[in-house]
């Protein structure tokens, strides 16, 4: 009998039997790095309400309430402008605006957001024009804004397809040597597509200077989370990539600045991708097509509206001084003007120009969109004509 019959029959040998032949794992099947720095917190970071609020800038702390106070305002004239006929669908950030204002403050201009179809909020936080934000919610063109001016890249409906792009985009400026940091928000719904693997592993084989936060906001539409995964958290997952967890109290609009400004540092710096898991809650429905009451409870919602994160952050600015009647005041206001100047031009009939179906599809149109652009040209040309 030749070795390899040897060591077939021992392996096969009944239990209890002494093999003979035992294989050695190869070197590649060891661990590559220490799991333990890597593995977030068991609890979800938190600043307000605790000794470490003390340490937070004070002009830190009221931008983010002043933001907080228009983020919410935007979010509940945007679910109205649905029940007018004027928006398409709006899916809201009710309840989740800490998560919103603190990704958009973490950036700095050069830096690239990559968000999801509902992240408008985080996208106007960055500077976008409200109405732009809007436009694709509209149904009336393309993305509505020009990604390129303002570092955002298009909202994007299908789940989770943005994280890729979001770690082509880093790995490519980390390659060309740009100072380039680029941040992908998603829900906890995401982390279950294919794309959300594909983009972690990517990120950390390349050492990509990405950041990505996942808002979970403990539904995929009427999914509980505990139907999607039995992972510890979400954050857990991102040690199975080789890349650090954080988890955060996504209500607390300081804790996520804080814990989003660390990984984007981290990554400007060279020391890779980080996953960021912020504990929140949809108060809202998943948008105003859904009717969440077949799927939770109103005990449930009540609870969450306990720890909104304007309520928190308010009540600390108030006790330490920073706040009073006439900043509540103040905010209410300027929050007030933002949504009256988005009422009236959301309310303005825009005019379409059809031809625009063919412009922004590729550089250089294909022969197929040019003959279909000329038949389209004709055919209004003829009902122009009739």
């Amino acid at each position: 009998m030749d070795s390899l019959q040897q060591r077939s029959s021992t392996v096969q040998e009944p239990p209890g039997a002494v093999p003979t032949y035992r294989p050695t794992p190869p070197p590649a099947w060891q661990p590559r790095t220490d799991p333990t720095p890597l593995l977030p917190d068991t609890e979800p970071l938190r600043v307000l309400g605790t000794d470490a609020v003390a340490d937070a800038d004070p002009a830190l702390l009221l931008r983010l309430y002043a933001e907080l106070i228009r983020g919410r305002r935007y979010n509940t004239q945007a679910t109205a402008l649905t029940k007018q006929g004027r928006l398409a669908v709006y899916p809201s950030t009710h309840g989740q605006e800490a998560c919103e204002i603190a990704a958009a403050l973490a950036l700095e201009e050069r830096d690239w957001l990559f968000p999801s179809y509902r992240d408008t909020l985080a996208a106007v936080a960055r500077g976008l024009d409200p109405v732009q934000a809007l436009t694709l919610l509209r149904g009336d063109w393309h993305t509505g804004y020009d990604p390129h001016e303002y570092r955002i890249a298009p909202l994007c409906t299908p789940l989770a397809t943005q994280l890729p792009h979001a770690v082509g985009l880093a790995h490519a400026a980390r390659l060309k040597g740009d100072d380039v940091v680029a941040l992908a928000m998603v829900g906890d719904g995401g982390t279950s597509e294919g794309d959300f693997h594909e983009a972690l592993n990517f990120a950390a084989v390349w050492q990509a200077p990405v950041v990505f936060l996942v808002q979970n906001n403990g539904f995929a539409i009427s999914v509980p989370l505990a139907k999607q995964t039995a992972a510890p958290s979400l954050a857990h997952k991102a040690v199975g990539y080789g890349m650090p967890g954080r988890l955060v109290d996504g209500n607390d609009a300081i804790a996520v600045h804080q814990v989003l400004t660390e990984a984007v540092a981290r990554a400007r710096r060279g020391g890779g991708p980080t996953l960021v898991e912020a504990v929140t809650y949809r108060i809202d429905a998943h948008t105003n097509a859904d009717d969440a009451t077949r799927y939770r409870a109103a005990g449930e919602v009540e609870t969450w509206r306990a720890h909104d994160p304007i309520l928190i952050l308010e009540r600390e600015l108030t006790e330490r001084g920073l706040l009073d009647e006439d900043g509540r005041r103040a905010a209410a206001e300027a929050a007030e003007t933002m949504a009256a100047e988005l009422r009236e031009r959301m309310n303005a009939d825009p005019v379409l120009d059809p031809m625009d179906l063919f412009s922004h599809v590729y550089a250089e149109q294909t022969t197929q969109l040019r003959e279909q652009a000329a038949q389209l040209r004709a055919e209004l040309e003829a009902e122009g004509e009739a």
